[in-house]
């Protein structure tokens, strides 16, 4: 995500390494580099401006001339700026109503249908909220099906009907539906096409004013970078949207989208959302997107999705066991389940600070647990509470069913040892060195 933008702005402050004092020549090659940095990520050259000028300017103060760590100091204003650009703070997402109605609009392509699903699970998982689907694409089948085949995989309720040619009617009727069967968010999925023409704004503006939503959101591919700001504003004319959709995140991700939109539509971006997975999506917020963007990674975020898939009771199931030296080959594999549920494992690494750089270049695949997950599945339930038991003989009865060679299951058991090893002496450790939130 932004790995190209990243690097960019890490260069720009180079200038100032090594530097005592801030002045104005390092000042005015690093704001330049910056500047270029961002247009390089199909930032509009007026915004990137603008965004410089207010760097250089507030770099510029008095008090700055005088700072002892000009690098740092420099890297705080660009990050304070990168918040401001992308809206300053988490925006309100309006989902009271009965039912609340969410109208999604976008062009044919920008991911727009799978959001709908994600949000339907995301309002369904997070905010105990019972949603109803609505597919208005009155034009292609195949999005009727997809959002029915979401809506499966989730388990929420979906509205169509495949005849009826009529998006106004059929949003009415979905509403009149939610109310009789007691569904108290509608998410209507209007039709896009691959470019803006009059009859797919009259259309979804003529729903919008029939069924008066609390929540207008235009999805954004946000790999199409200034060609999506420049959508979003003919978007924004005619239907005066609420919010912003960033969606494939996860692919090559310029920036120019996520930077540029607030400033030129002043909306603001609610959701993220990255890859086919339903449980892919999230809050946007521009303080922690601007920290990513900068390599400072997001310890916060990592801590909510981790906590997500929290559950207090097994955890202290999990840590009696590690207290008492019998974390086994089951509760590894009991973890690993929770890791992926988190999401993408690179992402995921991304957020830590100062791993996101070391990483950019190794291919992570999320099937990356898939070759320990296989070994530990051939083990008899037995052999997964009780390593111990696991003899020559049996390692070459679970390599054969794992399809793996016996110094690979020799290599992970060795592995796994090493590990139970780490956890019992970080347990052994006196309180004063002991991992923060880890009671005795």
């Amino acid at each position: 995500m932004f790995n190209s933008l990243s690097e960019k702005l890490e260069s720009a402050f180079k200038n100032l390494k090594g530097e005592a004092r801030i002045n104005d020549l390092n000042i005015a090659n690093t704001v330049k580099d910056i500047r270029k940095a961002l247009i390089d990520a199909d930032v509009n050259y007026k915004i990137a401006k603008d965004f410089t000028d207010r760097v250089k300017e507030k770099a510029t103060g008095e008090k700055v001339i005088n700072a002892i760590s000009p690098g740092q100091l420099m890297v705080k204003i660009v990050q304070d700026e990168l918040t401001e650009l992308m809206g300053g703070s988490e925006a309100q997402f309006n989902i009271t109503g009965n039912p609340a109605v969410i109208l999604i609009a976008g062009l044919q392509g920008s991911g727009k249908t799978t959001f709908t699903g994600k949000l339907a699970n995301y309002l369904k998982t997070q905010k105990g909220k019972s949603p109803m689907v609505v597919a208005c694409d009155i034009y292609r089948p195949a999005a009727i099906d997809q959002l029915t085949v979401l809506a499966e995989q989730i388990g929420v309720t979906v509205y169509s009907e495949r005849e009826n040619k009529d998006a106004v009617s059929i949003a009415q009727n979905a509403i009149k539906e939610a109310k009789a069967t007691n569904k108290n968010v509608v998410i209507i999925d209007t039709a896009g096409r691959l470019a803006i023409d009059e009859v797919m704004m009259t259309e979804v503006a003529n729903v919008k004013a029939a069924v008066n939503p609390q929540e207008i959101l235009f999805v954004v591919d946000s790999m199409t970078g200034q060609d999506a700001v420049n959508t979003a504003k003919s978007f924004n004319d005619r239907l005066d949207f609420t919010g912003v959709v960033l969606t494939k995140l996860d692919g090559d991700t310029r920036g120019g989208a996520a930077l540029s939109i607030k400033y030129t539509v002043n909306k603001p971006i609610k959701f993220v959302s990255s890859g086919e997975k339903m449980d892919t999506l999230d809050v946007f917020y521009p303080e922690r997107m601007a920290q990513r963007i900068l390599g400072m990674g997001d310890i916060t975020s990592l801590v909510e999705k981790a906590q997500a898939q929290y559950n207090e009771v097994e955890a202290k199931k999990l840590e009696k066991k590690i207290r008492k030296n019998q974390f086994d080959f089951q509760d590894f594999l009991d973890q690993l389940q929770q890791i992926k549920k988190m999401g993408n494992l690179k992402d995921l690494m991304g957020m830590i600070p100062g791993v996101g750089k070391a990483i950019k270049d190794v291919d992570i695949n999320d099937d990356a647990f898939i070759g320990i997950e296989a070994i530990i599945k051939s083990m008899t339930p037995a052999e997964r509470s009780n390593p111990d038991l696991i003899n020559p003989s049996r390692k070459a009865r679970i390599a054969k069913g794992c399809g793996k060679d016996i110094g690979e299951v020799n290599a992970f058991m060795k592995q796994f040892e090493q590990m139970k090893q780490m956890m019992k002496m970080m347990n052994n450790m006196p309180m004063g060195g002991r991992i923060p939130g880890m009671k005795r």
